[in-house]
């Protein structure tokens, strides 16, 4: 099964300029964990709500941050022509939930977690990705 099968189509993006809390009213609307940052079409970055979290609230910032000042720029994408299965197991690498798919330079989908595990073929890919997402990266070991 290819990306473009099972991707969402109805895109939300939020500007870089655009207030921090604006991402979150974003997320808050449409019952979502990430919103890419964009360019017109093309994205340049993706701020989740465990960015808002822990790089936002967290560290007790001003409430005039731009999106900009959270994002994760250059995010990892996908194609509409990839395998799920190549996406699932990108995503378990990557230790990500969500994965924008790009073809050119236009976004143009959203490949979540969620869409692989409904999928009855794809919910092992599915298990494999969430596995490789919920390992502990060496970013994110603890220091002591």
């Amino acid at each position: 099964m290819k990306v473009k099968d099972i991707m969402a189509k109805e895109i939300i993006c939020v500007g870089a300029d655009e207030p921090i809390e604006r991402a979150a009213q974003l997320m808050k609307e449409h019952n979502i964990g990430s919103v890419p940052v964009c360019e017109g079409e093309r994205i340049i970055g993706i701020v989740t709500d465990r960015d808002i979290t822990l790089r936002h609230v967290a560290q007790g910032a001003e409430q005039t941050r731009s999106v900009s000042d959270i994002m994760t720029s250059n995010p990892v994408v996908g194609s509409p022509d990839m395998d799920a299965d190549d996406a699932a197991r990108l995503m378990g690498e990557r230790q990500i939930r969500r994965l924008p798919i790009v073809e050119g330079n236009a976004l143009v989908g959203i490949v979540a977690l969620g869409d692989l595990s409904v999928r009855p073929k794809l919910k092992d890919d599915a298990g494999r990705a969430l596995s490789g997402i919920s390992e502990p990266s060496e970013y994110n070991r603890p220091l002591f």
